[in-house]
């Protein structure tokens, strides 16, 4: 009897090294969402009159990171950073010009880093930093090394027919003159338009689509797939359907679009952007109809992606891939519109620049929220860590997992950012309470800026010489200058000694 269990045990065991579906766990998949100058403006984030339901209903399935921040508010450098693991002063991007692999020609990004453990690593439209409109007039940031087909880019605009008719007469007259094409010099269309058409007529929608056809194309293999949404970018251009969501009669605008008190002139940005387009006077201050229409369409905008983002997970669900597939979605950097007078994403280090949305649903993970600082840098060890690998040396985020099972736990001091501006070089932290940014030029004093978000949330006072914050000041110029290593989570005592190492 004995020796008959034995063989019988033995056969099992034979027979389940011979299954493939005995032996092997499929790695979990990745949808990798990221979306242009989307900040925390959805239902989800408390916004009472933005229409997200999809993107709602997917923090719902997941962990909520209430206080996410970019590490600077430009797409390029923060795109690259968070790809590469690595914070804007390592990958030396900081502009639309240099690419990442100039200054680390051998980094392993990560979807190289999933691709290399047997994942197809796929990306569709603005993923790596491109210009949404035409990614071969200039500038292209992508990274072939990262993935195993080419980056794939929609036929369709970002805009409508009339703001197309209007981009293609730009773009005749350029060449006609011989006005050479750059980032300062993009053909523009009309700012706002809402135009009767379907999703997939524009850019985004197309995305979507495609989205669903490699989802399909994938299922039966380990995927790493990347959708860059390029709305809610200017200009704000959504179906007419969106647009209906709201009532304009009910749309509020900020209460302080003023500079901050007390804050230098140079660190609020102009509307440079914003004023680029024909129809957005091209100085002075906007009048409050336009600024209202701005906002419904940057609310329009929204919508439209929400839109599309329900699409993809609906399509994880009819595949049977929900159960298998992590899902991340985040905003690339913050936005203004009109807090401080700005309406703009970048060259600023204010809250409303640098904070971003980030979901994680994870499956068998907890869900909920967590009001913990993390950073977009951390992603990258975080998803490697998530799919049970080790992650690569060298890369300067930290891993949030430990949240997605303890999420009020005690974590970051800091999160860091860093926008230069005026010929100033500009480095923030953001602690619990407090957003400090130190000014620094060579043969100058620095300049310092200091916010409490208990007193004002919304930063517009500037208490960096306040003698009442004296000791806060100190103490945050401190953490500002010991690094992000000292700030990570782990007791008070070893901080220090993290600071010192990194500087060795």
């Amino acid at each position: 009897m004995r020796l008959f269990l034995t063989i019988s045990l033995l056969t099992v065991l034979a027979i389940a090294c011979n299954d493939p579906e005995a032996s092997e766990v499929q790695p979990q998949n990745i949808l990798f969402i990221t979306i242009d100058d989307l900040r925390p403006q959805l239902g989800c984030y408390g916004d009472p009159i933005v229409k997200t339901p999809h993107i709602d209903r997917l923090a719902d399935e997941g962990m909520l990171f209430r206080r996410a921040y970019c590490q600077q508010a430009i797409c390029a450098p923060s795109r690259a950073s968070f790809l590469t693991g690595r914070r804007p002063e390592t990958t030396g991007v900081d502009n639309f010009q240099v690419h990442f692999r100039e200054n680390l020609p051998d980094i392993l990004t990560l979807p190289q880093f999933f691709k290399e453990q047997g994942y197809i690593a796929a990306a569709l439209y603005k993923v790596f930093h491109v210009v949404g409109f035409a990614p071969t007039l200039f500038g292209n940031m992508d990274d072939t090394l990262s993935w195993s087909l080419p980056t794939w880019y929609p036929k369709r605009s970002a805009w409508g027919p009339e703001g197309d008719r209007i981009f293609q007469a730009d773009l005749r007259q350029k060449s006609r003159l011989d006005i050479p094409i750059g980032y300062r010099n993009i053909p523009r269309s009309v700012a706002i338009e809402a135009p009767d058409i379907a999703d997939s007529l524009l850019s985004d929608g197309e995305t979507a689509q495609q989205a669903l056809r490699y989802l399909e194309q994938f299922k039966d293999q380990p995927f790493f797939l990347a959708v860059g949404f390029y709305k809610p970018h200017l200009p704000f251009v959504a179906p007419k359907k969106y647009w209906e969501l709201y009532d304009p009669e009910k749309l509020t605008l900020p209460d302080n679009q003023y500079p901050p008190e007390g804050a230098p002139s140079f660190a609020v940005a102009n509307n440079r952007e914003l004023r680029s387009y024909p129809n957005i006077p091209d100085e002075g201050p906007f009048e409050e109809t336009l600024k209202k229409d701005l906002l419904h369409g940057y609310l329009a905008s929204i919508s439209y992606i929400d839109a599309q983002v329900g699409l993809l997970l609906e399509k994880l669900e009819q595949l049977g891939l929900r159960e298998k597939t992590i899902v991340v979605l985040l905003g690339d950097h913050g936005y203004q519109v009109g807090e401080h007078g700005m309406w703009a994403k970048k060259h600023t280090n204010y809250e409303t620049s640098v904070r971003v949305p980030l979901i994680v649903s994870a499956p068998e993970r907890s869900v909920g929220s967590t009001n913990a600082l993390v950073e977009l840098v951390d992603l990258y060890p975080s998803l490697a860590e998530l799919c049970g690998f080790t992650p690569p040396e060298g890369l300067e985020g930290h891993s949030f997992i430990p949240l997605l099972d303890q999420p009020q736990q005690v974590w970051k001091r800091a999160a860091f950012s860093n926008k230069d501006m005026g010929g100033y070089r500009g480095q923030s932290i953001r602690t619990d309470r407090f957003r400090l940014v130190e000014w620094t030029k060579e043969g100058k004093e620095p300049i310092y800026e200091l916010y409490d978000h208990v007193e004002d949330p919304d930063e517009n006072v500037n208490r960096a010489d306040d003698p009442g914050y004296l000791k806060e000041r100190v103490e945050l110029i401190g953490i500002l200058r010991a690094g992000w290593r000292a700030a990570l989570p782990g007791p008070l005592d070893n901080r220090s000694d993290r600071s010192k190492r990194s500087e060795r």
